[in-house]
C-alpha cells in the first residue's frame, strides 16, 4: 500500500493563502522600531506601553531604539528606565542636537532586524497602524510610507511641510514623493546604500530612493499631539528643504542655467528693440530708467546665479570637513532578550 507523503512547499503555502484570506499576516523573524526622541519624556512611557501591546503581533523578535538627540528635558533618563524595564528597548544618546533624520540615520544603522519601523516620539503616528504599514511591506515593496488621513497641524506647520514635500519630490525623482512621512517601513537591507554617507546634512527619504526602487503609501490614522508642542517650524521645514534640494540635487543648478539663458534672449530683444529704434526713427531710446532697470534686471539674475553657485560651494566645503552626520555619547546595557521570561 503506497503511503502519501504530502508536499511540504504546498503546505506552507496552503497555509499562506489561508492567512491572507483571512487577513491574518505571518509574523516577521524581526523588526527594529527607530524613534528619534527630543524633549518628549511626557510621551515616551505610553509610546512604548502602546507598542508594547502591537509589536508581538507582528514579529517573533523585536526592539525599539530610542535616538535621544540632545534633549533638554528628562528624556534620557526616561529612556534609561524604559531600558531596564523593557529588554527590547535600546537607547542611544547623541552629544548635542543633530536633527531629526540624523538621529534616524543613527538608529537605522544600529537596527539589528530585517525590517525597520520609523516614527515619531509624540505619539501623533499611532503604533497601531503598524500592522496595516507591514502589510503593505509584504506585497513586494521596499519602503512604506503611512500617509496622514489629516495632518493634526496648524496652517504654517502645514504650508511648511507642503513645501518640504514639493523639494522632496523634486530630489527624489518619484511621483509619490509628496505622500512620504516620518512614519515608515523599510526593508533594513536598503540601508546598504549609503552606508559610507559622511555629511551634516541628512534627508533619510532621499537616501532610502539610493537602495530602494519600489516605493509605496496608504492613508493612515495621523492623531493630535497629547502633550507638548512640535519643534519644527516654518523656518526648520524651509531650511530642510533647501538642504535637500541643494545637497541632493543639481535642480538650483539647473534653474540657474534657464535663468541666465532666459536673460540672455530678453538681453537679445533689448538690443534688437534698440538698434531697430535707432534705425527706423533715427534716435536711441531715451531716459535713464529703461537703462537703470536693465542694469539691474541682469545683476538680480547674476547674483542670484552666484547665491546658487555658493550653497553647492558651501556643501562642498562642509563635506570636505569630514564632519559626522551625529555623534554618540552613550548607550543603555546591552542585555539578551528572552521573551518567555522577560516583559
Amino acid at each position: 500500500m503506497r503511503t502519501l507523503v504530502p508536499d511540504l512547499g504546498a503546505v506552507l503555502q496552503n497555509k499562506l493563502d489561508r492567512s491572507v484570506s483571512s487577513g491574518i499576516r505571518p509574523k516577521l523573524d524581526g523588526l527594529s522600531v527607530v524613534i528619534p526622541v527630543y524633549n518628549s519624556a511626557l510621551s515616551l512611557a505610553d509610546l512604548i506601553g502602546r507598542l508594547s501591546s502591537v509589536l508581538p503581533a507582528c514579529a517573533d523578535e523585536f526592539e525599539t531604539i530610542l535616538v535621544n538627540d540632545g534633549s533638554h528635558d528628562q528624556s534620557w533618563d526616561v529612556i534609561c528606565g524604559l531600558a531596564a524595564t523593557y529588554a527590547w528597548v535600546r537607547g542611544i544618546n547623541l552629544m548635542r542636537n543633530y536633527g531629526q533624520h540624523n538621529a534616524l540615520l543613527c538608529g537605522i544603522r544600529a537596527a539589528r532586524y530585517g525590517v525597520s519601523v520609523t516614527l515619531d516620539d509624540d505619539l501623533q503616528h499611532p503604533p497601531e497602524e503598524i500592522p496595516r504599514l507591514l502589510a503593505k511591506l509584504d506585497e513586494g515593496y521596499d519602503v512604506v510610507y503611512g500617509m496622514p488621513q489629516q495632518e493634526q497641524h496648524g496652517l504654517w506647520r502645514d504650508m511648511a511641510s507642503h513645501v518640504t514635500k514639493l523639494a522632496l519630490q523634486s530630489t527624489m525623482g518619484i511621483a509619490m514623493a509628496r505622500n512620504v512621512s516620518a512614519f515608515r517601513v523599510f526593508r533594513t537591507q536598503v540601508r546598504e546604500a549609503f552606508a559610507d554617507y559622511q555629511g551634516p546634512f541628512v534627508s533619510i527619504d532621499v537616501l532610502l530612493t539610493w537602495g530602494a526602487a519600489c516605493f509605496a503609501a496608504i492613508p493612515v490614522r495621523h492623531d493630535v499631539r497629547p502633550v507638548g508642542a512640535s519643534n519644527y517650524t516654518f523656518r526648520k521645514l524651509a531650511t530642510h528643504a533647501l538642504n535637500m534640494v541643494t545637497g541632493f540635487s543639481t535642480l538650483p543648478l539647473q534653474i540657474a542655467s534657464l535663468l541666465g539663458f532666459a536673460f540672455t534672449i530678453f538681453g537679445l530683444g533689448v538690443l534688437v528693440y534698440v538698434v531697430g529704434r535707432y534705425l527706423i526713427q533715427g534716435g536711441t531710446v531715451p531716459g535713464f530708467p529703461f537703462l537703470a532697470s536693465i542694469v539691474a534686471i541682469f545683476s538680480g539674475a547674476q547674483l542670484f546665479a552666484l547665491g546658487v553657485i555658493g550653497e553647492y560651494l558651501a556643501r562642498m566645503y562642509f563635506r570636505m570637513m569630514g564632519r559626522p552626520p551625529f555623534v554618540t555619547r552613550t548607550f543603555t546595557e546591552k542585555r539578551a532578550y528572552d521573551r518567555k521570561t522577560q516583559p
